[in-house]
């Protein structure tokens, strides 16, 4: 992913109106530019102290941060910040709106490269299914965040783990990296995270997309793709149900009805993965 950063940063460089805090250019082995600390953590890193939670957490991430606030500030739940008014301190609300703009944008791009052959549907099926809430509560999870936030006394017990606060937390943990260390800091995250994401995203996808695996299969094992028509509909307008049939070639291997085309060649395409002996019954 590091090859994109910096025609993606060119782009969005041009958009009317964007503005961003200037982020160093870094590789694994190189230090931030001077009079900054925020690097690539490596291996040879000493490890942090249990006394030092930020410590551990950076290593987790593999990234030092040059402002550690900005860490802080991604962990702050609101109820710490309504419990000691006064003090300046910031919720992770703003980080977790940014953060949800780099993530699309860094996982748009993997799967753009990803996958030079996909269409924009299932590009967007694929991102789709990475980006929603209970993906981003594994994320979380894997980097074990929720014993990392900053919450009020009140909610501290019952929150660590709540679907929507990790989600939350996640998204601004990744705005705050790419304020520390723009989409670089990012994608040194994700790169690591991604590819697992990834392939549970597929596996789930091929369950839920019959239409998909039939194509893959015919495609690879006989040479065509699968071609769906409609025979019959019944039924007034506002209730009609409709018939297709599924071709590969001049045989007609599935049916499906439904309340709409879609519905029904989806139901086409899972009867014929029934027939061909691709899917159970």
């Amino acid at each position: 992913m590091g090859v994109l950063r910096s025609r993606i940063e060119r782009l969005l460089g041009n958009l009317p109106g964007w503005r961003r805090e200037p982020s160093p250019s870094l590789t694994r082995s190189e230090e931030a530019p001077s009079g900054s600390t925020g690097t690539v953590r490596e291996e040879a890193t000493p490890p942090a102290s249990p006394e030092d939670p930020l410590g551990l957490l950076e290593e987790r991430l593999g990234w030092s941060f040059r402002n550690p606030e900005r860490l802080r500030e991604a962990l702050t739940h609101r109820s710490y910040v309504n419990e000691h008014p006064g003090e300046g301190i910031r919720d992770n609300e703003r980080l977790e709106f940014l953060g949800d703009a780099v993530l699309q944008l860094v996982v748009s791009a993997e799967l753009f490269h990803r996958f030079p052959e996909w269409p924009e549907g299932r590009l967007t099926a694929l991102r789709t299914a990475l980006i929603r809430g209970e993906q981003l509560v594994a994320l979380a999870e894997a980097l074990e965040l929720g014993r990392f936030l900053r919450l009020g006394k009140g909610e501290a017990e019952g929150t660590r783990t709540r679907p929507s606060i990790l989600a939350d937390a996640f998204e601004a943990l990744l705005g705050a990296l790419y304020l520390d260390g723009g989409l670089v800091a990012a994608e040194a995250l994700l790169s690591r995270l991604l590819p697992e994401a990834i392939a549970q995203a597929l596996e789930g996808l091929e369950r839920h997309d019959p239409k998909g695996r039939l194509q893959q299969w015919s495609q690879a094992v006989r040479g065509r793709t699968p071609v769906y028509e409609v025979v019959a509909v019944e039924g007034p307008p506002h209730a009609a149900r409709f018939t297709v049939h599924v071709r590969i070639g001049e045989e007609v291997v599935g049916e499906g009805r439904g309340t709409s085309k879609r519905e029904a060649t989806r139901e086409a395409a899972r009867d014929a993965l029934r027939r061909l002996g691709l899917e159970g019954e």
